[in-house]
């Protein structure tokens, strides 16, 4: 059994999560207030939950990280990205325009929209209105990736400290999800931030080079970075294929 949360029930230490059935999930109910959030967060706790469930929070073991130095870029990425920051940095204008936090919700819109190979995300109106509240606080933040002034890409995540908690990701275009994850990347990395959680395994995280750690290594990183100083300016700067 899992613990039921009201809205000011702490959360329990992350020890005490499932190992068995629905391994990592923690405790179920309280609110998505940006409070209860940040509080998650800040304690290696994300929520999850389909429609139709109450809110459920989660530890999971291992937890799955992108180190921002093991981000892979393939060539044909790279190609891509060379691209990109030359029609980015015309002082003419290009087609091509990364931005950052200028569309959160419209980022996080599209991540919640059904897929070609499958249904919608997890990505409910609850966790839309809790996420743009975090946004309007400054603790999340998205990088939005547009072509001939439409929005083919994205990704956005939580910025606590030097840590960086990726949500989701959309693309309408071919790498246009791996566009905005590079210059994301490089932003990060730019400000100190060397692991990005993922919180769950995928073969497509996996392939862009994250990787599970066990969840007391990530906690230890999380401790040693979750109260350092925010990041501010949120500006892209020139990706990772820029600088090899």
């Amino acid at each position: 059994m899992i613990p039921w949360l009201d809205t000011n029930t702490p959360f329990p230490d992350v020890s005490t999560a499932l190992t068995r059935e629905a391994p990592g999930l923690l405790a179920a109910g309280a609110d998505l207030s940006p409070q209860r959030l940040v509080t998650a967060y800040q304690h290696g706790i994300f929520p999850w939950f389909s429609e139709g469930q109450p809110i459920l929070w989660w530890s999971t073991d291992p937890r799955m990280v992108l180190m921002t130095d093991q981000f892979r870029v393939s060539d044909s990425l790279r190609k891509t990205l060379r691209k990109v920051e030359r029609e980015r940095t015309n002082p003419d204008g290009g087609r091509w325009q990364v931005r950052f936090d200028s569309a959160f919700e419209e980022v996080m819109r599209a991540c919640a929209a059904p897929r070609r190979d499958g249904p919608g995300t997890w990505i409910s109106e609850d966790i839309i209105a809790g996420y743009t509240g975090l946004h309007r606080l400054g603790y999340a933040h998205c990088a939005e990736v547009w072509l001939d002034g439409e929005l083919v890409g994205g990704a956005y995540g939580v910025s606590i400290g030097r840590m960086f908690y990726g949500e989701s990701m959309f693309a309408r275009v071919t790498d246009g999800s791996k566009i905005a994850l590079a210059y994301l990347v490089r932003f990060l990395q730019h400000h100190g931030v060397q692991m990005i959680d993922c919180q769950q395994e995928t073969n497509h995280l996996a392939s862009l080079g994250a990787a599970p750690i066990p969840r007391e290594r990530f906690l230890i990183h999380l401790r040693n970075n979750i109260g350092l100083p925010q990041i501010k300016d949120w500006e892209p700067i020139a990706p990772l294929a820029q600088r090899s």
